[in-house]
């Protein structure tokens, strides 16, 4: 459990920085381009990993492109990425027509018969798609996956990496009016940011679901020793997600409303079972797959 403590100290760190300084970086950045504080709270906080997350990695001895997930050719990287990509789209649509079929969505006003709006959505869905599971799976498939691997084994590395990808989705959601930031907020912002487990019933569907998705990445992981198809698979996931948020709400006056979650109107009990469901087809998928070699270290 040594490198899993390792990075949890880290994290823990990243926060106690946070809180010093996000107030102070605040008061330099807010004049002049008038960034929300929630905003600049998480911006120091992803450059504090940035700034320590290599010297850890070459601490733990996972500095390298095969603990990372980045092991195999460059081509067969974008190629398996490619087909993960298609098949995260292929898993994710199917429930989004469930939501629409059973109700559970309405479109929001001034969105249909809009090429352009569509067209400029999917952009955005798919780069943040792209943009996310890049960081995500770097770290939490990666580095994080590859460390409880090495120190006790595949197992307890898929539920741990799976739980602490689940967890970080309930961080950093407080906002802080302009008006009522004091030098205190960076640390009402940390411990704020923890206040959603102090309901863990509010938010037990979305958080079941998303350890769900993230043990599928991880046993993604462990099948084909990279983290090419977890990209692939998460970033298809997100842009599905991203371009229903931002053309459809859930409609809560529905009786089965209680499939979408509270935490953001689509992750819920059904997406839950969705990736039971699916997580036998795709793991199935890749037990098939020819295992690709990794390049020399």
């Amino acid at each position: 459990m040594r490198s899993f403590l390792c990075f949890a100290v880290l994290i823990a760190v990243g926060f106690a920085f946070v809180a010093m300084t996000a107030y102070p970086v605040w008061l330099v950045v807010h004049p002049h381009w008038s960034f929300p504080f929630h905003r600049v709270a998480s911006r120091v906080g992803y450059l504090f990993l940035a700034a320590t997350l290599y010297p850890l990695l070459k601490f733990l001895r996972l500095a390298n492109r095969r603990s990372l997930g980045y092991g195999i050719p460059a081509a067969a990287f974008r190629r398996e990425f490619l087909i993960a990509l298609a098949l995260g789209i292929a898993t994710m649509l199917p429930v989004v027509l469930i939501m629409i079929e059973l109700g559970l969505l309405e479109r929001k006003p001034g969105t249909l018969l809009q090429p352009t709006l569509w067209i400029t959505l999917a952009l955005k869905g798919l780069l943040t798609g792209i943009f996310v599971s890049l960081g995500e799976e770097t770290f939490t498939r990666g580095a994080l996956y590859s460390g409880i691997a090495r120190d006790s084994g595949p197992r307890v590395a898929v539920v741990l990496s799976a739980l602490v990808y689940a967890a970080f989705h309930f961080i950093g959601r407080v906002r802080i009016p302009a008006d009522a930031v004091t030098p205190w907020s960076g640390l009402t912002w940390v411990t704020d940011s923890w206040q959603a487990f102090a309901h863990p019933l509010a938010i037990a569907d979305a958080f079941l679901a998303l350890t769900a998705v993230g043990i599928l990445l991880a046993l993604v992981r462990g099948l084909t020793g990279h983290i090419a198809a977890c990209i692939g698979l998460h970033a298809g996931w997100v842009w599905v997600i991203t371009f229903v948020r931002e053309t459809s709400v859930p409609d809560r006056s529905q009786p089965l409303a209680w499939l979408l979650s509270q935490f953001d109107g689509v992750v819920g009990w059904l997406v839950l079972g969705w990736t039971c469901l699916i997580g036998v087809v795709i793991y199935r998928f890749y037990a098939r797959r020819p295992r690709i070699e990794p390049t020399p270290l």
